[in-house]
Parts: structure tokens; sequence; C-alpha cells
């Protein structure tokens, strides 16, 4: 059971992040999860582990690296974009 709430609350981390930022997650829901889990890493490794914890996610490290997460991976997708054309 927790591993269904560790992929809810990383697909919930993920979508609010791709709103902040206001730039679609590649990938859908699994992108979002996927954004979600991995930002949690990154905010973690960089800001520690502090603010409130749901499911093992401390939910500000967690939206913050999620936040640069998609703003890096919006950047490299509109580099291969302009590639392209």
């Amino acid at each position: 059971m927790n591993f269904i709430w560790y992929l809810v609350i990383g697909g919930i981390i993920g979508w609010l992040a791709g709103v902040i930022v206001g730039k679609d997650i590649p990938g859908g829901i699994i992108g979002n999860i996927i954004a979600g889990i991995i930002g949690s890493w990154i905010g973690s490794a960089f800001l520690g582990n502090w603010g409130w914890e749901v499911s093992n996610f401390y939910v500000f490290p967690a939206l913050i690296g999620s936040i640069a997460l998609v703003l890096i991976v919006s950047l490299i997708m509109k580099g291969f974009r302009k590639a392209t054309d």
C-alpha cells in the first residue's frame, strides 16, 4: 500500500510543478509521477529534509526539485524542437 501512495504523491507533486511552471511534462501521468519522484530526490539532495512529510516525501524540497526538473526538461525539449525545425 505504501508503494501506491508513493506513486500517487509523486504524481501530484509532479503535476503541481507543471502547473506552477506552466509547462506540460512529456509522458502525461507517468511523466508526472517520474518528475515528482526524481524531483523529490533532487530537492532532498540539495535542500535537505524539512517541512511536511507525506508518504516519505518532504513536500517543499520535493516541489522545488520537481519545478527545477520541469524547467530543465522543458528547456531541453525546446532545444530539440528548434533543432528539428
